[in-house]
């Protein structure tokens, strides 16, 4: 078998001074591919590979570097691997590779006649095919690890050009190791050989080391520069691709369009938008604006910076051919992300009209422009034209398309396209599933989760949250689907550890929600937001405010929603100050107004009593809805001017916005604590025959109190027995308030009878039940409600009152002695109860409950929480500021008239807001008209 090889010719022109590389090559790639039989090449594959060699029908015989030939196969003297144990696997004869053909390919190249040096242009035609076989991992004749053994024994011998190239099939076979070790050894290099050696270090991200190549290059080009710019920008290093940027000009080197490119997507990626026009400066400068490839890089730097305005003004300035369906795609997508959807669907159609073709980066955009706008309709056009261009299959496409649908709640459609997909993509899946979560369709989302998991579909991070969404219901067990997944090991997962925390808190499971919060390795500001959120949900408001701080101390910065939120819980705590400072931070936040924020605003403001800042809020705001208008009818009903809310309500129906049944609620709370009997009863008929809003316990609470209120007791109890809906316990609770008020024992027996069914543990039908005994002198029946409330551990809270004074909040009781200033407090106290006698108070000994002397009543009644707290405002509050005094119950007809007084006579402006509403103490008046 040898000796056939070595007799015989082999049509392939070899140069003599290659002829050791070569047969090298010829031998050892070929024949020397393994001792195992299963990795032989056939000779049918061996002849098919040589026949694209044949170049010339000069050959030399092979006799003539038999040598070389021996020597490299047996004797390893070469330094090459010995094969002795393993058999010659291939034979090579005539027959297999033929013997001549025609040399007019280069013919033209020569017009004076000069001969081609045939033997090198087929060297090097033949060594080029070796190599471009080498790139291929899957080719049968793989030849790069023989090519670098060949090179390390020959590298005297070859030439840059070879060595060149077999630097670049190591590195497009992936070994950067021994393509550095064969750069080390090579004795001649040329700008070539350290580009690629820099390009390979930067392709695997050892930017270190590509650099240390780079500096130790002193004629590095615009090339090598690019590279490495490209490198730094790829693995996330901007700044220091920006600081090389900086060197490359300071050395004199221009940027290339790929520079630039470069440059241009680290950008985009970052927002860099001061960045991205100064490199738009230099664009214009060195005469760049008409490369296509980079005014598409300036388009897309804009467009995801926020500034589509300016993509869309250079796109409309482009001299060159606009007919670049790269640079159309990224406008159609810059409109996309922006938001403007409608507008994306306009340049799609310009696109359309100028005969620019879509692709599969095209169709998705435009698509999910579609769902985003709910042009469905749309939609489906684009649809067929997808089909027509030949992308239904594409996955990113139907992937868009399925989206689409689900979001425009177009399911059906949605699933013929999830149908059609030849794989199951989980993307897909995932945008069924939201959608359905979306549009309330839990049982379905549910359905598709059990069949993902019945085929196996690799679940992700954002299958989880909107099943967990639906835990929220009660339509599965919470618990299963989060050892899932934890079994699967998805739990440190941002999406879905937050979709936890929401899911635990608002099904009331605080402590499995800070249990989940607590594990969280990086928590973001949606985490802190589902944890405060879940806290106000459940009235611990508290910890709501607490858990806010915690967030701003660990540094991390608050959105829209969590600010909503937070200054909701301002508004229910009434907790003005720190109200103040969440606004401030807003505005200091620079983060654009929106509805829900503003919302809260007038809420809070108007929950606190500060009118003025509520009215400035709502002016300001470009857009107000129902829950605007609500806001701020609630908010002038609970300070006492109810005409003024029923003047907002009249220029809300205006504005042509509808009320809804809180609004209702709203206005007929305000005409119960103004006395509007008339206009409250024409507002309770409106609700049913002018909105079809059914009217709620609620309303009939509101109309009750109404009617108790104006002593209209008969009308009340009427109205009671009317009912459509079965009365809860605000309804008895507004009846026995009425009671209270007018003395009727017989029907505030019932209401107390039945608030204690409705609310067994709540002590205030006891206690109102109790004071009602008291105003008619029946201590026997005083006594034996207490004596009932002792055996079933009832206990009233205690009414207590507090002032913030300098961001501290100071609390008292009744009668308290535990203040550091307690001296000064009723020394300063008895003075004003003096000055106020003598100014015609008396005090009211009705609301004195207890069965003692006249002096001992008056007593008692001088001491109340809320005259505590003013006393210690008017000592520690600066003069001129309104004293604001907060209650946990309602305050009592003997402090409501002693505050008038002393509002008179010391002119103090005091705002008292007590567990029903705001009281505004001004001039001897109360803005509550003693209506309260």
């Amino acid at each position: 078998m040898v000796k056939d090889l070595l007799d015989s010719r082999i049509s392939l022109p070899l140069c003599q001074k290659d002829a050791q590389a070569i047969v090298q090559v010829v031998t050892l790639a070929l024949a020397c591919l393994g001792s195992n039989p299963k990795s032989r090449p056939s000779m049918q594959q061996v002849a098919h590979e040589l026949s694209n060699f044949k170049q010339s029908s000069l050959s030399l015989p092979l006799s003539e570097i038999t040598p070389h030939f021996k020597s490299s196969l047996f004797n390893g003297s070469s330094g090459l691997p010995l094969f002795e144990s393993s058999p010659l696997l291939l034979c090579l004869s005539p027959e297999l590779v033929g013997g001549s053909s025609d040399l007019s390919l280069f013919g033209n190249a020569y017009p004076d006649k000069t001969r081609v040096p045939e033997k090198e242009v087929a060297m090097h035609k033949f060594n080029s095919k070796v190599m471009q076989i080498s790139y291929n991992p899957c080719h049968p004749f793989r030849l790069i690890p023989f090519l670098h053994c060949i090179y390390t024994s020959t590298t005297s011998h070859q030439s840059i050009y070879h060595s060149n190239q077999l630097l670049n099939g190591l590195s497009k076979s992936g070994r950067v190791d021994d393509a550095r070790k064969l750069f080390d050894k090579m004795l001649q290099r040329d700008e070539y050989t350290w580009n690629t050696m820099i390009s390979i270090y930067v392709n695997v991200g050892r930017l270190a080391e590509a650099r240390d190549i780079f500096y130790r290059f002193s004629g590095r080009s615009s090339i090598a520069w690019s590279s490495l710019i490209s490198g730094y920008c790829r693995f996330g290093y901007e700044s220091e691709a920006f600081d090389l940027f900086r060197c490359m000009r300071l050395e004199g080197q221009n940027p290339s369009q790929y520079t630039l490119g470069s440059l241009l997507r680290a950008c985009s990626a970052l927002g860099w938008i001061k960045s991205g026009t100064l490199i738009h400066g230099y664009v214009i400068k060195n005469g760049f604006k008409s490369n296509v490839y980079v005014v598409t890089g300036l388009v897309d730097m804009y467009a995801k910076c926020k500034y589509i305005s300016e993509a869309e003004f250079l796109f409309k300035g482009l001299s060159f051919d606009k007919g670049n369906h790269v640079l159309w795609t990224t406008m159609v997508t810059g409109y996309a992300q922006n938001g403007d959807g409608f507008k994306a669907i306009e340049f799609f159609r310009y696109m359309r009209r100028e005969g620019v073709d879509s692709n599969q980066f095209t169709f998705p955009s435009i698509v999910t422009a579609c769902s985003a706008v709910s042009a469905h309709c749309f939609g489906e056009q684009v649809h067929g034209c997808i089909i027509r261009s030949g992308f239904g299959c594409n996955v990113y496409v139907q992937s868009a398309l399925v989206d689409m649908y689900a979001k425009c709640g177009e399911f059906n459609s949605a699933k013929r396209v999830l149908e059609t997909m030849e794989e199951d993509d989980v993307v897909s899946w995932n945008s069924m599933i939201v959608g359905c979560a979306r549009h309330g369709f839990e049982d379905e989302v549910l359905a598709l989760f059990q069949k993902m998991h019945a085929r196996n579909m690799k679940i992700d991070e954002y299958t989880f949250p909107s099943v967990l969404n639906c835990c929220v219901l009660g339509l599965t067990d919470s618990k299963s689907v989060h050892c899932l997944i934890i079994k699967t090991g998805f739990e440190n997962y941002k999406p879905v550890s937050n979709a936890l925390v929401d899911m635990y808190a608002k099904t009331g499971k605080l402590s499995s929600a800070f249990s989940v919060f607590g594990r969280m390795l990086e928590k973001d500001v949606i985490s802190w937001t589902s944890l405060v959120t879940g806290y106000a949900q459940n009235g611990l408001h508290e910890e709501s405010l607490k858990t806010f701080c915690d967030m701003r101390i660990a540094g991390v910065s608050p959105d829209q929603f969590i600010f909503a939120s937070i200054l909701s819980v301002c508004a229910e705590l009434t907790v003005l100050e720190f109200g103040k400072q969440v606004h401030a931070d807003f505005i200091k936040s620079g983060l654009k107004s929106s509805l829900s924020v503003d919302n809260s605003l007038v809420t809070m403001y108007a929950k606190c009593g500060c009118l003025d800042h509520a009215d400035t809020i709502f002016i300001s705001m470009q857009v107000q809805d129902v829950i605007t208008w609500t806001a701020l009818i609630v908010g002038y009903a609970q300070n006492g001017k109810g005409r003024e809310s029923l003047r907002i309500y009249d220029a809300m129906v205006s504005c042509g916005t509808k009320p809804d049944y809180i609004t209702f609620i709203g206005l007929l709370f305000a005409c119960s604590h103004a006395g509007l009997m008339e206009d409250g009863h024409i507002y309770f008929q409106q609700m049913n025959k002018v909105y079809g809003i059914k009217p709620g316990p609620e309303h009939y609470a509101c109309m009750i109190d109404l009617f108790g209120r104006s002593g209209k007791l008969d009308k009340a109890r009427d109205l009671l027995d009317k009912m459509d809906v079965e009365p809860d316990a605000t309804v008895w609770k507004a009846l026995l308030a009425a009671c209270r008020v007018h003395g009727n024992l017989e029907l505030g027996e019932r209401a107390a009878t039945n608030l204690f069914h409705l609310e067994p543990k709540n002590a205030m039908p006891y206690v109102m039940l109790s004071n009602m005994y008291s105003a008619a002198h029946k201590w026997d029946e005083v006594a034996k409600v207490r004596k009932l409330m002792k055996s079933k551990g009832i206990v009233k809270e205690p009414g207590c009152s507090w002032i913030e004074i300098n961001g501290t909040v100071h609390t008292f009781i009744s009668e308290d002695r535990g203040h550091p200033r307690v001296a000064e407090i009723y020394s300063k106290l008895d003075g004003v109860i003096t000055l106020i006698k003598e100014a015609g108070y008396v005090p009211d000994m009705t609301f004195s409950l207890h069965d003692m002397d006249r002096e001992g009543k008056e007593a008692s009644l001088a001491y109340h929480s809320e005259k505590l707290a003013v006393a210690f405002g008017i000592l520690a509050s600066s003069p001129g500021v309104p004293i604001r005094i907060f209650k946990n119950l309602r305050v009592c007809g003997d402090c409501h008239s002693a505050m008038k007084y002393i509002s008179k006579v010391l002119n103090h402006h005091i705002i008292l807001r007590d567990s029903n509403c705001f009281h505004h103490f001004k001039g001897g008046e109360c803005s509550c008209g003693d209506y309260w």
